[in-house]
C-alpha cells in the first residue's frame, strides 16, 4: 500500500525508480534467513568463478574474520586446560575471554581475493609473474585470557584451531597451543560469577550485618552489593592483588523484581574484598547517612502495571517490505546498495564491523575501514567525596559490552525485515554460552535524500532516503547502552 502511494505521488527511492510491488503479503517484523546460494556453490560449477576469477575449494568453512563458533571456543578451552601442569592448575583456570586472533591484513586480502566473496584479486599487491595462489588459507587461531584463581596469575594463550572441524565430528584432537605467556602485575576483567561471590562474601560478614542493622535493615535479601574494580590510587591498590571495591544499595521489597534498588544507595560504609580468596580485608563504618525514602516513581514498571498512563493517542505504525530487504547476507558478509562489510562480535567490544568497502563504479571496491568497534566506555563520576571519587568505570574492559548484550526482541528493539546474528563466548569456568539475536541488521526510511523544484516550470523531483542499521544493546549494572552503525546512500 505504501509503495503504491509513493509511486502515485511520483516519489522514488534513492537507489532507483522503484518498480511496482507484486501483491505479496506484508512481512512487517519478518526475520530474514541466511542466503544459502553463496559463491562457494558457484565454485563447484566453474573453477574460474565470477568474471574469470579463480575460486578455491576451501578447506576452511569460516572466513578469517568470522567470530569463533561455539565448537571452536570449546576446542580452544579444552586445549588450554589440557596444557595445565597439574590437576590443581587445570581446576583453578578461569576463562576471562576467548576470541578470534584476528589475522594480518594480507591474510584477509587473500581470503577476499580467492576464497570468499567479494572475490577481488585487485586487493592483493601486484607481483611480477602474477600472484601465487595458495591451496588453502592459514589456520584460524584463538586468543585466550586466563586467570588462575589459585596463583593469582593472568596469562595470554594462542591456540591454533586447524583441527576444530575434525574434533566436532567426534575426533580427539584438541588443537595446538602456539604460545602462552604469564603477564605479571595485571588483573583481567571481572566476571558475573565473581560479582555473585563478592556479594555473598560481604553479606555474610558480621560487621557488615551489624552496620546494616544500624540503618534499620535486617533482611539481607534486600541488600545489593555491586563489586567495582578498585582502581589505582595508591600502592595499596597495586594489581598484584585482585581487589574489589563494593558499592551498597538496598531495596524495600524482596518480592518486587521491578524495584530499582539503585535509587537507594547505602553510604558511609567502606569495604574492600580480596576477590581471589573471597574475604573482606578492609571494613569501616565511617559515617551514618540516612537512606533515601522509598519512592515507587523511581522503580521500573511494566506496561501492565502503569494503570493506563501510557499515551493513548498513538496509532499503529506498520513497517512493511513486501518484496523483502535490499540487503544480502552470506554468512557474516553483508551487501547493501554499494556497501559491503563483515559482522563480528567480541565479549569486550560487542559488535565489530570488519572490512568496510564501497563499490565505486569503474574504480571497483574501495576499502573504507579495516575494523570498526567501540573499544572502551569510560565513566568518571567526578564527585570528590568518598566513595564516589573512586567510581571510574571502564565498562568494556572491566565488565564487557558484548558479554552483557541483550537478546533482541522483534517488534520493539528492531522493526522491519530483520536479520539477526548470534554471539558465542565462554563463561568463567570455560563453558560456552550463546546470546541469540544479539545483533540486529535492518533497513530504515531516512526521510528525503534530495529534492529540487524548478522555479520556472514548477516541476519537482524528490528521492526518498534509506539507511542500513547494524546495532546491539547492552546493560552494565544500571545503565543501558545502545550502539548503532548507520550506512547511507548519500555517499
Amino acid at each position: 500500500m505504501a509503495v503504491s502511494e509513493e509511486k502515485a505521488q511520483g516519489c522514488r527511492s534513492g537507489a532507483a525508480a522503484g518498480k511496482a510491488a507484486s501483491p505479496v503479503k506484508p512481512n512487517s517484523g519478518a526475520v530474514m534467513e541466511e542466503i544459502t546460494d553463496s559463491p562457494s556453490t558457484t565454485a563447484k560449477a566453474s573453477s574460474k568463478g565470477i568474471y574469470g576469477i579463480p575460486i578455491m575449494t576451501r578447506a576452511q568453512r569460516s572466513h578469517p574474520l568470522d567470530p569463533l563458533s561455539a565448537a571452536e571456543i570449546a576446542v580452544a578451552v579444552a586445549t588450554v586446560r589440557a596444557a595445565g601442569r597439574t590437576p590443581e592448575v587445570r581446576d583453578s583456570m578461569r576463562f576471562v575471554e576467548v576470541v578470534l586472533l584476528e589475522p594480518e591484513k594480507n591474510v584477509v586480502a587473500l581470503a577476499d581475493a580467492y576464497f570468499f566473496p567479494p572475490f577481488q584479486p585487485s586487493l592483493l599487491p601486484r607481483t611480477k609473474g602474477g600472484p601465487v595462489i595458495p591451496s588453502r588459507l592459514p589456520p584460524r587461531r584463538a586468543r585466550l585470557v586466563v586467570y588462575n584463581k589459585q596463583t593469582n596469575e593472568t596469562s595470554i594463550w594462542v591456540v591454533e584451531l586447524s583441527e576444530v572441524h575434525a574434533a566436532t565430528r567426534g575426533g580427539h584432537h584438541r588443537g595446538k597451543v602456539i604460545s602462552s605467556e604469564v603477564v605479571p602485575d595485571v588483573q583481567p576483567a571481572m566476571d558475573a560469577m565473581e560479582y555473585a561471590e563478592c556479594e555473598a562474601t560481604v553479606k555474610d560478614f558480621p560487621p557488615f550485618i551489624e552496620a546494616m542493622k544500624k540503618r534499620g535493615i535486617d533482611d539481607m535479601e534486600l541488600v545489593m552489593v555491586d563489586a567495582w574494580c578498585a582502581g589505582y590510587y595508591s600502592d595499596a591498590d597495586a594489581p598484584n592483588r585482585r581487589l574489589g571495591k563494593p558499592l551498597i544499595f538496598c531495596r524495600t521489597e524482596s518480592d518486587n523484581p521491578m524495584e530499582n534498588g539503585y535509587a537507594r544507595p547505602v553510604e558511609g560504609i567502606h569495604v574492600i574484598v580480596d576477590m581471589q580468596n573471597n574475604v573482606v580485608i578492609e571494613f569501616e563504618d565511617r559515617k551514618f547517612v540516612p537512606l533515601p525514602p522509598p519512592d515507587h516513581l523511581r522503580n521500573y514498571t511494566t506496561g501492565e502495571t502503569r494503570g493506563g498512563v501510557d499515551r493513548s493517542d498513538v496509532k499503529p505504525l506498520i513497517i512493511s517490505q513486501p518484496e523483502g530487504p535490499s540487503f544480502r547476507i552470506t554468512g557474516s558478509f553483508v551487501e547493501w546498495q554499494k556497501w559491503n562489510f563483515r559482522v563480528g562480535f567480541t565479549p569486550k567490544e560487542g559488535l565489530v564491523i570488519h572490512s568496510v568497502a564501497y563499490v565505486d563504479g569503474n574504480r571497483g571496491r574501495r576499502p573504507i575501514a579495516h575494523r570498526l568497534s567501540f573499544v572502551e566506555m569510560v565513566v568518571p563520576y567526578g564527585d570528590p567525596n568518598e566513595p564516589h571519587y573512586r567510581k571510574n568505570a571502564f565498562d568494556a574492559g572491566e565488565d564487557g559490552l558484548g558479554k552483557n548484550a541483550h537478546s533482541l526482541k522483534k517488534g520493539c528493539d528492531c522493526l522491519g525485515y530483520i536479520k539477526y546474528f548470534d554471539a558465542h563466548f565462554t563463561n568463567f569456568t570455560g563453558g560456552v554460552e550463546t546470546i541469540e539475536n544479539c545483533v540486529c541488521l535492518h533497513e530504515e526510511d531516512h526521510g528525503i535524500l534530495w529534492k529540487h523544484q524548478d522555479w520556472r516550470t514548477g516541476l519537482a523531483e524528490v528521492r526518498r532516503s534509506r539507511r542500513l542499521t547494524v546495532s546491539f544493546i547492552c546493560t552494565i549494572a544500571n545503565y543501558e547502552y545502545g550502539f548503532y552503525w548507520h550506512f547511507y546512500q548519500g555517499w
